[in-house]
Parts: structure tokens; sequence; C-alpha cells
């Protein structure tokens, strides 16, 4: 039986995108859930946001994840949502939960792959974003 999709605000979407790259390797890290809640705390775009959305649209997310065809219907919802000036803002984001903590997973890497597909992030914009949040996350030693 299909589910019953919410509609998500602009701010919701950059939440489930976020949500999405953390829950794609099967485990949300506590280092990747603290980075979401400084993200909306401390991100500009989150400035109005409800945070107590958080849980209802990473719930979504979580249940989206466990359909047939949940990703493109979660990408729909996305797209819908996020006027396009904002899709490199939710690229952005995306890696900088991924690199959170500290370590890139194959199944983050094939997640950050389908948020650039869906959100026609061209590549040379995508290496500059990769390229800016591997410097947030830089590590003194190493």
């Amino acid at each position: 039986m299909p589910i019953e999709l919410p509609s998500f605000s602009p701010c919701d979407a950059l939440v489930a995108v976020m949500v999405a790259v953390s829950a794609s390797d099967e485990t949300v890290r506590t280092a990747e859930l603290v980075a979401i809640e400084r993200i909306v705390n401390h991100t500009p775009v989150f400035a109005s946001y409800d945070i107590d959305r958080l849980r209802a649209v990473s719930q979504t997310v979580m249940t989206l994840f466990e359909e047939e065809d949940g990703l493109d219907a979660l990408f729909g919802l996305v797209r819908d949502a996020l006027p396009p000036r904002l899709y490199d803002t939710a690229y952005a984001l995306a890696c900088d939960v991924a690199a959170a903590d500290g370590r890139l997973r194959d199944a983050e890497l094939r997640m950050l792959v389908e948020i650039r597909d869906q959100l026609d992030i061209s590549r040379l914009h995508a290496a500059a974003i990769e390229l800016s949040a591997r410097a947030r996350h830089q590590l003194l030693q190493g």
C-alpha cells in the first residue's frame, strides 16, 4: 500500500537531503546527527525553521528508504519543495553531513552522486563544494 507523502517546505527538503546522506549506509552516526542539528541551528537558511520538524522529516526519509521506489519519491518531494537556487546549498549541506564523522563510506558517496544527479549539480560546482567540505572537516593529525 503506498504511503501518504507529506509536502515539504524548502527547509524540510534541505533536512531530508542531509538525513538521506546520513542514513544511506544504514547507520545514522552520532557525529552526523550532531552535524545536522548544528547546521539547522547555525545556518542562515534555517533562521525561521521550526527545529521540531526534524523528527517528522527524518521519519519520512526513513520510511521512504523502506519503500521500493522510495528514493525516487524522496527526490520528487525535494525537487518540488526546493527552489533551484538552493540546489547547490542542498548538496553542500549533504557533503558536510557525509564528512562529519571523518570518513566517507561507499553508500554515502553513492548517495552524494545521486543527489548531484537529481539536483543537476554540475561537475565543476560539485568539485568546488566537495573541496570546501573537505577543507572544513580537515583534522590536524594525519
